[in-house]
């Protein structure tokens, strides 16, 4: 079942990334945060958090939504 999720990172990550992260959407956040939110089955999201160590990039959250459940 895909879920609803939105990654919170420190930083700003470049748009351009949406691809590699399963087609999410990138938005950045005044606070100098990015947010990546999309659907993901629990395999997609435990690949996407495996690309934010590898990259080292700095996770903050990771929230579930009902919103768009499939």
């Amino acid at each position: 079942m895909k879920r609803h999720y939105e990654i919170r990172i420190e930083g700003y990550l470049n748009t351009d990334w949406s691809d590699w992260f399963a087609g999410l959407a990138i938005c950045q956040e005044s606070n100098g945060e990015t947010v990546l939110s999309g659907l993901l089955d629990q395999a997609a999201l435990h690949g996407i958090l495996v690309m934010i160590r590898d990259l080292g990039l700095t996770l903050i959250a990771v929230n579930r939504s009902a919103q768009g459940e499939q």
